[in-house]
């Protein structure tokens, strides 16, 4: 067993893990793409299909709820396929995650500076250099630098803050975002939304696909649950709870941009959302203040990122599966302090690449989160046969249906970044996933030999806690 020393804080309340989750989840998207969906399916289409995609995250969330209530161990992913398809599985599941995370931290650093030309369109200055087509500024990029350093700064000295500022972020995006929605249903007009339903089946399919994107994050809760202070069965609840709550704000949202703008107006603005806003209360300035709780989200979606990716990182190297250096706990704050300075530095030179990085990261952290889902399916899947008599207290059911369906979810979301198909990736996202595998590959060969018999969840022997169950079963 580990010593107090290489122990993280358990300090997280129901509170805080919710609002991670949520904030995880919410981010920028909800600002950008709301006026596309109502233009691939008009606003009914568009709430159907975010019911739809929402209640096929939860069956893959029920995955995640049963095993992070019944291994509230750090890095998530990581333990739960380490227990049920072993040390080659569970590298593949959480290099994939951990990528996943990254880019989204990454894709932050440059979603920023690029936001802030909203409200102030001439902000940059000072030419460097030309990428892809994309001119450069000195102004733009340390926006991007001084933003990654001070996210880096606030969870290397601590969760707790890491936690308060999220729910400050988050408080500040549920407040825009309810000034909207309330500006729409005393202002807005059904005429503005019809139709209702636009593209027919396809229309909704369409936003369907981008649904599951939507909700990455949810999956930051199994990943700092052993930093929680709450029951396990908690877990499992606060889990699927984040997800529904994410599905009812984004449903809120579409609805909010359908009633509050009418259809000329989201073909031909930038910012849909803020231009909602800014019709519905009369005024540039509240499009503004839009574009403000849409940047919290940014923060809040980078913040629970740098969290979930920092302690997957940290759970590979105590299991022996990356260099021990990852695997450093600050003395004093208790936090995967090399892990989260990685992440950081990854961050912080991102803005160097413009903002044609925005759609490369995303895009390939995309498929390798949806990997990490897949392999935690057949995590489920094979628990449930090797292992019925594990204490589960939160169990997604009691035959093994939603883990199947969980499988065969992720495998079509899998799919759907083959080339040519709704989200098949390009030849820059195919660079970063090889050079990232690449990268795996050598510590996944070179490392086999110490950590081919790893036994391990964290700091605790996989055979201690199946007698601690076995007792408590008996």
């Amino acid at each position: 067993m580990a010593s107090q020393d290489k122990k993280l804080k358990k300090v997280l309340g129901k509170l805080d893990a919710l609002v991670l989750a949520f904030g995880a989840m919410i981010g920028w998207g909800w600002v950008v793409l709301s006026g596309d969906w109502v233009m691939e399916a008009g606003v009914a289409g568009a709430i159907t299909a975010f019911l739809i995609g929402g209640t096929l995250v939860v069956f893959v969330g029920l995955t995640y709820a049963e095993l992070a209530s019944a291994m509230p161990k750090v890095g998530g992913e990581h333990a739960y396929t380490l227990r049920g398809v072993g040390p080659r599985g569970s590298f593949i599941a959480s290099w994939a995650i951990a990528l996943g995370y990254i880019s989204v931290v990454s894709f932050e650093a440059v979603a920023l500076p690029n936001v802030l030309e909203y409200i102030f369109p001439h902000y940059k200055v000072g030419y460097m250099y030309t990428i892809t087509e994309y001119d450069v500024y000195f102004t733009w990029v340390m926006t991007g630098v001084a933003a990654s350093l001070f996210v880096t700064f606030i969870n290397y000295i601590g969760i707790k803050m890491a936690a308060a500022v999220q729910m400050i972020l988050t408080s500040i995006i549920l407040l825009v975002g309810f000034m909207l929605i309330v500006g729409s249903g005393v202002n807005g007009s059904l005429a503005n939304a019809e139709p209702l339903f636009q593209g027919g089946g396809a229309g909704i399919l369409a936003v369907v696909i981008a649904t599951p994107f939507m909700f990455v994050g949810f999956d930051v809760i199994p990943q700092a649950a052993e930093e929680m202070n709450i029951k396990q069965r908690s877990i499992g609840k606060l889990l699927i709870g984040s997800v529904i709550s994410a599905v009812a704000f984004y449903i809120a949202i579409i609805y909010a941009v359908g009633f509050g703008i009418d259809d000329a107006n989201t073909t031909n603005v930038e910012l849909t959302t803020a231009e909602a806003m800014a019709a519905v209360f009369g005024s540039d300035t509240f499009g503004n203040i839009l574009v403000i709780g849409g940047i919290a989200g940014i923060m809040t979606s980078w913040n629970a990122f740098i969290i979930g990716g920092s302690r997957v990182i940290y759970a590979m190297a105590e299991t022996k599966m990356l260099p021990g250096w990852f695997g450093k706990l600050h003395p004093k704050y208790k936090t995967p302090s090399n892990a989260i300075l990685f992440i950081g530095l990854l961050a912080t030179i991102s803005p160097f690449f413009g903002a044609p990085m925005l759609g490369w990261l995303v895009e390939a952290g995309g498929l390798t989160i949806v990997i990490a889902y897949f392999m935690v399916a057949i995590s489920c899947l094979k628990l449930r046969k090797k292992e019925p008599a594990m204490s589960r207290p939160f169990k997604a059911g009691r035959s093994t249906i939603i883990c199947w369906l969980a499988f065969f979810l992720s495998l079509f979301f899998m799919i759907q970044y083959i080339p040519s198909m709704p989200a098949g990736l390009g030849w820059h996202e195919w660079i970063i996933l090889l050079g990232w595998w690449l990268i795996g590959i050598y510590f996944l060969v070179s490392r086999y030999g110490v950590y081919k018999n790893v036994t391990y969840l964290g700091n605790v022997k996989i055979e201690e806690e199946m007698d601690e169950e076995k007792q408590a079963n008996s």
